[in-house]
């Protein structure tokens, strides 16, 4: 085999035992012992904070008071009183770009007066507001090269951390990012928007039921999927290490097909990994509670509890950060890409949503009566209507290069968003929206297993793998998301469509109880003239089969299949309406991230055509023009022996080669007349189209040649590393 593969091959024989990681946990730790021993939270507060001061921040998190200046020096001293004792030297503004990762400027508490004396200091300025490079992020137009200012401005709402990277600690403050203009730059911004405009929203709907109800915040559970390489491999991979994904790979004889991954015993050395990143995760105040195999070979999810929603996306995105270093201290590389390798399941980044009030009331909870919950039933019905009416703006918060090559395929869900309510809800609202007496015999029911077993209580619903969006018993799953994506985008429209949508659900309601109608009358109403419009939306069956594309087509549901199309909604009059309305985005922040996501788009796929092209020429090419030299060589010796009877395999699999060979070098000519398109495009969308549409299928057909190659070109000579070496390590 080629020198690089075997290198790569050999240097996982030869690695350290697994058990040689230092978690970090003794042999007697819990996790309550030190779950968040690295954040600035409640009893951290109440130490280094004066209680006026620490009362003043617990009001600012809590209802959005503005804090003084004054007052932010003092927490600016307490914090950093807390994190030099913790060990730290530096702090830095950490926040959220429209990157989709996360960013950070450190700044040292040290310092110098005026006549040169070293000093260590935090101020109330520096904790409030930092200036970092703002032409140098995504900005869609915003902001020019030479036009550089953009402030970072303190979130309270999300707790300060410790990070620990290596030997170092620096003091992270969450923050959002704006232009010097004041205008969103960043993914948080718009999130803290939506979350203050749901709860104006639903408090009044809330009260309708309960008028000691004065908060609703929305709650976030993200199921992060993964997959794990070993370094060395991943090393050996170009496209893995400049795209994330294989552009080229033969799927292995052996992959999903057995189901015996999924749930299965986790490998040391992957089980080590896991503990230690948990570890860190618990330091950090993420409480992240599962783990265990996924579908595909080499595939893991980890899953935490529920969590207001800017704490939850702060916390993901500090997750992946996380998963990443920590990987690479066991000599493991993280895959976050949706789909890293072709003919197995991709990875997705489930969203489970549902609202909560100051009451402890959850609103998408049934309860044992669910068609006499009329809150219950409020709340869900217009969380139901909410994805009707704004379907096409939910597909595009998940729409990405990444994302299209899994939604469809392999277990994800498709691009057409329906929404799957289960058996018994779907029975329910039908008896609602047709006047009929409603009955619960069938939401909640049990099976008898064994005399010996306990009674196993169904849910409200079952699981549907292949819905976009279901609820699943007291929350609803957006499980579209992509691995990659900052929770953030989904999350900011998801509010936002529910506020929109309650909103106009009081006014229905107050329309005709000012007319005399009785409350409780007015509400079931207006619910069965929502679920009248909204039946469109429910589907309860198989989103993978044809059939339901054509019948998605004829009640006018749309199947935006790629990233382009799926954006281009952002333009029209539904978002501009929808952002605007809400107060989310203004009309400058909303062209600028549409033109940032059809940047990154564009520029991703870039990337990955020239990526395989070197690929092509670099890897492949060379080693089958050797094997295909030593076919010809054998056959024309085989000749000049007399023996063209015993040729017949040789020259069957230079033909296939010389076949393939041909088929590559077309599709190099295509590929490179479609890129030369793209750089004379007019604009991002036709670069966008361009790419989509010339560029991909190009792509594939080289992917389907070179991989046809992979399968018959001598093993010693086939220079990249394979599916089987990857997905399944010695």
């Amino acid at each position: 085999m080629s020198i690089t593969r075997f290198n790569a091959l050999n240097t996982i024989e030869n690695r350290p035992d697994p058990l040689f990681f230092d978690t970090g946990e003794s042999e007697f730790d819990t996790i309550a012992s030190y779950f968040g021993e690295n954040v600035f939270g409640e009893d951290a507060m109440k130490k280094h904070l004066p209680e006026d001061a620490y009362l003043s921040l617990k009001a600012a998190v809590q209802s959005g008071q503005k804090l003084s200046r004054g007052l932010a020096d003092v927490i600016a001293n307490g914090l950093k009183e807390w994190a030099q004792q913790k060990g730290c030297t530096h702090f830095a503004h950490w926040f959220q770009p429209l990157t989709g990762k996360t960013a950070e400027k450190h700044d040292s508490f040290f310092t110098m007066t005026h006549d040169g004396r070293v000093i260590e200091e935090f101020t109330g300025g520096a904790l409030v507001q930092q200036e970092p490079d703002g032409s140098s992020f995504p900005s869609g137009g915003m902001r020019s090269t030479f036009e550089a200012r953009g402030y970072t401005v303190w979130d309270p709402s999300s707790p300060a951390f410790i990070m620990e990277v290596g030997e170092g600690k620096t003091l992270c403050v969450p923050t959002i990012f704006v232009t010097y203009g004041g205008e969103a730059q960043d993914f948080k911004l718009p999130l803290l928007r939506s979350q203050s405009f749901l709860d104006r929203a639903a408090v009044p709907v809330c009260q309708l039921f309960d008028t000691n109800v004065n908060k609703v915040i929305a709650t976030l559970g993200w199921e992060q999927e993964y997959f794990v390489v070993d370094e060395a491999l991943f090393n050996a991979r170009p496209d893995l290490a400049m795209t994330g994904r294989t552009l080229l790979g033969r799927p292995a004889s052996k992959h999903q097909q057995l189901e015996d991954h999924y749930f299965g015993s986790i490998p040391e050395r992957i089980y080590a990994f896991m503990r230690d990143l948990e570890t860190e995760s618990h330091k950090l105040g993420i409480p992240v509670r599962t783990r265990h195999n996924e579908v595909a070979p080499s595939q893991y999810e980890v899953a935490p509890i529920f969590e207001e929603i800017n704490v939850a996306v702060d916390h993901n995105q500090l997750l992946m950060d996380l998963m990443e270093r920590v990987a690479r201290r066991h000599k493991l590389r993280v895959l976050l890409h949706e789909k890293p390798f072709a003919g197995v399941n991709g990875s997705g980044k489930h969203n489970n949503w549902s609202m909560g009030t100051n009451t402890g009331v959850n609103l998408l909870s049934p309860g044992k009566e669910p068609s006499k919950n009329l809150s219950f039933l409020t709340f869900f019905v217009n969380t139901v209507m909410a994805v009707y009416k704004y379907a096409d703006i939910l597909r595009a918060s998940i729409a990405h290069a990444g994302n299209d090559h899994r939604l469809g395929a392999n277990e994800a869900p498709p691009a057409i968003i329906s929404v799957f309510i289960g058996e018994a809800m779907f029975k329910l609202l039908g008896q609602i929206a047709n006047g009929k007496k409603t009955d619960d015999a069938a939401v909640k029911r049990a099976i008898d297993l064994i005399s010996k077993l306990p009674n196993l209580e169904l849910d409200n619903t079952d699981r549907n793998r292949t819905s976009p969006f279901a609820f699943t018993g007291n929350k609803f799953e957006i499980r579209a998301v992509g691995s990659s994506q900052n929770c953030a985008g989904p999350m900011t429209v998801m509010n936002t469509m529910m506020g929109l949508q309650l909103i106009e659900f009081k006014a229905d309601v107050d329309k005709l109880t000012s007319k005399g109608t009785e409350q409780g009358e007015a509400i079931l109403m207006v619910l069965k003239n929502y679920i009248r419009k909204a039946k469109p939306i429910l589907f309860e069956g198989n989103n993978y089969s044809d059939e339901w594309k054509e019948e998605a087509k004829e009640r006018g549901l749309n199947n935006f299949t790629n990233t382009p199309e799926a954006l281009d909604v952002l333009s029209k009059k539904l978002a501009q309406e929808f952002y605007g309305k809400s107060g989310i985005m203004n009309a400058v922040e909303l062209d600028a991230f549409h033109q940032v996501q059809l940047h990154g788009y564009v520029t991703k796929l870039d990337i990955e055509a020239k990526s395989l092209v070197e690929l092509v020429h670099s890897y492949v090419m060379p080693a089958v023009l050797r094997y295909q030299t030593e076919l010809a060589d054998n056959i024309a010796a085989m000749k000049a022996l007399d023996m063209d009877d015993s040729i017949g395999y040789q020259k069957d699999v230079l033909k296939r080669i010389l076949k393939n060979s041909g088929e590559i070098k077309e599709g190099l000519d295509k590929l490179h007349k479609a890129l030369e398109k793209v750089h004379h495009a007019n604009d991002l969308r036709e670069e966008a189209d361009i790419l989509c549409n010339k560029v991909k299928p190009q792509m594939e057909i080289i992917r389907d040649a070179v991989d046809d190659l992979e399968g018959i070109v001598d093993d010693q000579y086939w220079p990249l590393v394979k599916y089987r070496e990857l997905l399944f390590p010695r």
